[in-house]
């Protein structure tokens, strides 16, 4: 079993997740009276640690259903990761605004769907304002870019200049905005983890958590025949929780201003990104915890109501996807 240590800490949505840890160890003499075996392999991936646990009475198929799972993961990472200029995001935003670019099936029906929650939320997500992410850039920012660089991309609503369509049989993009850059990573990270569980089904595995990063996928209940408990972690401390969830054949997902971020003269500037304002979004809130049926809905949810009302939120969530809830904020 391939399994690597994790070094640093992953740059977002840092979930801790109790089922592949105390608990699990804790029960797997149960599972072993029960002839399932417990496979778990953990990798650098998509700029976080991947996480896959399963449970299978073979061990070399489980390497198998692994195998598959981290190759469906790593696809989506060279398809879709707009640090990469081979990427079909990272061509897009090189030459879309100058003629179509051919992409991927898969990443057409990301970006579709993005759209989508885009005019959900009217704009509170839009998968099209990388200019705005490549200028804050708070990985690397030790201050505030320029007030005039920041209205320069303030209240664009860039995703309504997003044009897909086929040509040839081909499935392309386009851009009306020369300022227009997609940046994918709000959602295509929880279409991965899907990606990796539908992996695992097709395997046959009926047991198993997929973990990336804090997106999760739980399949079939955990070791001891129970659901698997996952736990979010404290805003304030990385060593703490502020609750468990337990979730079975369910998805969940947390977006929050405390991974990353600068501060800059006692305030902090994080990685989420108002379209409005062109700047992080402020809110009294630090984290917010979403489950739906799957990841992709999850991950993209917890951008898109970050900040807002109880109320708006739910009714965004009810516009896009039905049984989607927030199950915590903080």
């Amino acid at each position: 079993m391939t399994e690597s240590t994790r070094s640093g800490r992953p740059s977002r949505r840092d979930f801790l997740v109790l089922g592949v840890g105390a608990f699990v160890v804790a029960s797997i003499p149960l599972a072993h009276r029960h002839r399932r075996q417990l496979v778990r392999r953990q990798l650098p991936m998509m700029g976080t640690i991947a996480d896959i646990t399963l449970l299978h009475d073979d061990v070399a198929q489980g390497e198998q259903a692994l195998d598959a799972a981290f190759a469906e993961l790593a696809s989506v990472e060279r398809t879709m990761s707009r640090f990469r200029d081979d990427s079909d995001v990272g061509r897009a935003n090189r030459f879309a605004a100058q003629r179509a670019v051919t992409i991927s099936p898969a990443t057409f029906a990301v970006i579709e769907s993005a759209i989508r929650w885009a005019q959900a939320s009217d704009g509170a997500f839009d998968p099209a304002i990388g200019r705005v992410s490549e200028l804050w850039d708070v990985q690397h920012r030790h201050e505030p870019p320029p007030d005039a660089s920041v209205r320069q991309l303030a209240a664009r609503h860039f995703y309504r200049h997003v044009q897909l369509g086929h040509e040839a049989g081909h499935p392309v993009v386009r851009f009306s905005d020369p300022d227009l850059h997609l940046d994918l990573g709000a959602i295509a990270k929880g279409y991965a983890v899907d990606r990796a569980g539908d992996a695992l089904r097709r395997a046959g595995i009926r047991q198993a958590l997929v973990n990336v990063g804090g997106e999760v996928v739980a399949i079939g209940n955990g070791p001891d025949g129970g659901k698997w408990r996952v736990g979010i972690q404290s805003p304030d401390d990385a060593r703490q929780l502020i609750g468990t969830l337990e979730v079975s054949d369910e998805a969940v997902a947390t977006s929050g201003d405390y991974e990353q971020f600068f501060r800059y003269r006692g305030v902090r500037y994080h990685h989420l990104m108002d379209p409005d304002t062109a700047a992080p979004r402020r809110t009294s809130e630090h984290s917010v915890t979403v489950v739906a049926a799957t990841c992709m809905d999850a991950d993209a949810a917890t951008t898109a109501v970050f900040g807002m009302s109880r109320e708006r939120a739910q009714a965004v969530l009810q516009a896009r996807t039905r049984g989607a809830r927030v199950v915590s904020w903080v």
